[in-house]
């Protein structure tokens, strides 16, 4: 089964309008909100009206835009955003310090998104995937059996083999606690050899494709036939950008 989820709902005016348009189109199967950002209330109300599945893009390190924010969640959020986006290492290492500040910003977010959408969350994913740094393996408060997007999935040769390692032990950790698809993708890079690739192996096995309306290279390929097809795992005419 392909899934083709859309990031960043909510996060401006611009995007939302872009999944929504996506999802009415049918060139997508879900999307996932961030909370506390300046679109999040409308984003909400948007997807209720249009029956757009929705999970919870959880926002560790992107500055809060929204109205809703209080005080003590703002300073909490930015405490946690520099340790995650000071050096790459941190989002393996367990630092003990935040372990409070990351607890009350992911609880405040669980919050909002179900004060928004009237329930909470069944799926949950992080922008620039940070839900998967070590501070949240470690202290999550995330429900077992949740949706949860595992790490990116790479062949031989793609990543050295200790970064490869380290991701299937964190998807191994995730699998015994929640469902997790058996691959993961980016929408990049858009060619029509690797995504017949994925459309294929989506035949046996359950794929999620991560994609990026705001970004416009990725919204013109959903709303072109070919991403229609795509979306719809029907294999693309490799010879040219026209669909067999």
């Amino acid at each position: 089964m392909l899934h083709v989820n859309a990031d960043d709902l909510g996060w401006t005016e611009k995007i939302t309008d872009r999944i929504i348009t996506c999802h009415r189109r049918e060139r997508i199967h879900s999307a996932s909100l961030m909370a506390f950002m300046e679109d999040s209330e409308r984003a909400a109300d948007l997807s209720l009206e249009y029956a757009l599945p929705v999970g919870l893009h959880l926002n560790l390190t992107q500055e809060l835009t929204g109205r809703t924010a209080s005080d003590g969640l703002r300073e909490r959020h930015r405490s946690v955003a520099a340790y995650l986006k000071a050096r790459k290492a941190n989002q393996i290492l367990f630092n003990p310090f935040l372990r409070k500040a990351f607890d009350y910003v992911f609880k405040a977010q669980w919050d909002e998104f179900s004060r928004l959408l009237g329930r909470a969350p069944a799926r949950i994913d992080g922008h620039h995937h940070m839900h998967l740094c070590m501070n949240m393996l470690v202290c999550t408060g995330i429900p077992e059996g949740l949706n949860v997007r595992r790490n990116f999935t790479f062949s031989r040769g793609e990543k050295n083999p200790v970064n490869r390692l380290y991701r299937r032990l964190v998807d191994v950790w995730l699998s015994r606690k929640y469902r997790i698809a058996d691959s993961f993708y980016s929408i990049m890079p858009i060619e029509n050899a690797r995504l017949n690739k994925l459309i294929s192996l989506s035949g046996k096995t359950e794929i999620e494709v991560m994609v990026h309306p705001g970004v416009d290279a990725q919204f013109h390929f959903l709303m072109s036939d070919r991403g229609r097809r795509f979306c719809l795992g029907r294999i693309l005419d490799g010879r040219s950008h026209r669909m067999i």
